[in-house]
């Protein structure tokens, strides 16, 4: 009997910017139903190796696997990769929901047409199935009541949980959150964490970039620290938190206590 089968597997990742190489050689295996932490000083690559994994950013060496599938990458004749195949990357692309710091909603759309745009628009569900899911996703996230209303209107918090639900409208195979409170102020960042960690009990997939440090520890089973573009420490939260090996993990433990 085999454990879970791999969501994302990505080896040897690389990522130059010109002459600065932010990543240098990342390996990283996500199961279903695994919940990542990743955790790092500023500038140590966090949301850069995210944003890899479904390719907002071209790396520029290395492979990621979704789900068994390797992302086909071809060069670009200057040192770096470029898709071989766009349809393949459209595909795995609508499947890993990403959650930004910013929200990253349309402004010119309501809460609901939010949500419902790339199941209807993307993935071709019917519209009215789609609008059926997208309310019970926004009971879900207790914006129900909000769904008519336009993104400006909401408090930061809202706005999260409203891009969480547009998030899980696409039913994806992992979910991928780039620092998810670092833009909320204070007193609305737990509406926004008790979304994401009821999302964690139900054992979804999901890598979680953030420096909620005690969430981190609860909600996730495996937790990498980043420093200067390599994996520095890994392992189960409470070890890394608890009993750090490496002096720079201690370091950046004690400097946000």
């Amino acid at each position: 009997m085999g454990g879970p089968e791999q969501a994302i597997q990505v080896t040897d990742l690389h990522k130059r910017f010109g002459s600065l190489e932010v990543l240098k050689g990342i390996s990283l295996t996500a199961r279903q139903g695994d919940v990542i932490a990743i955790i790092g000083g500023s500038g140590s690559g966090k949301s850069t190796f995210l944003r890899c994994i479904n390719l907002l950013e071209l790396p520029t060496a290395g492979t990621v696997s979704v789900h068994g599938e390797t992302i086909e990458m071809k060069s670009d004749g200057h040192g770096g990769l470029i898709p071989a195949n766009r349809r393949q990357v459209q595909r795995i692309r609508s499947r890993l929901a990403m959650v930004f710091q910013s929200f990253n909603l349309w402004q010119h759309m309501t809460v609901l047409q939010n949500v419902i745009e790339a199941p209807v628009h993307v993935l071709g569900v019917p519209k009215d199935q789609a609008i059926a899911t997208a309310e019970a996703l926004l009971k879900r996230v207790g914006l129900f009541e909000k769904r008519d209303v336009y993104p400006a209107f909401l408090s930061g918090g809202q706005q999260q949980r409203a891009a969480i639900a547009r998030a899980l409208a696409v039913q994806p195979l992992a979910m991928l959150f780039d620092e998810p409170t670092s833009a909320l102020d204070p007193e609305l960042v737990g509406e926004v964490l008790s979304v994401i960690g009821d999302l964690a009990r139900e054992k979804r997939t999901m890598l979680l970039v953030t420096h909620e440090m005690k969430f981190a520890r609860e909600v996730s089973n495996h937790v990498v620290f980043l420093h200067n573009g390599l994996i520095e420490e890994q392992g189960p939260p409470d070890e890394i938190f608890g009993a750090p090996k490496s002096e720079r993990l201690k370091k950046f433990i004690s400097s946000i206590h």
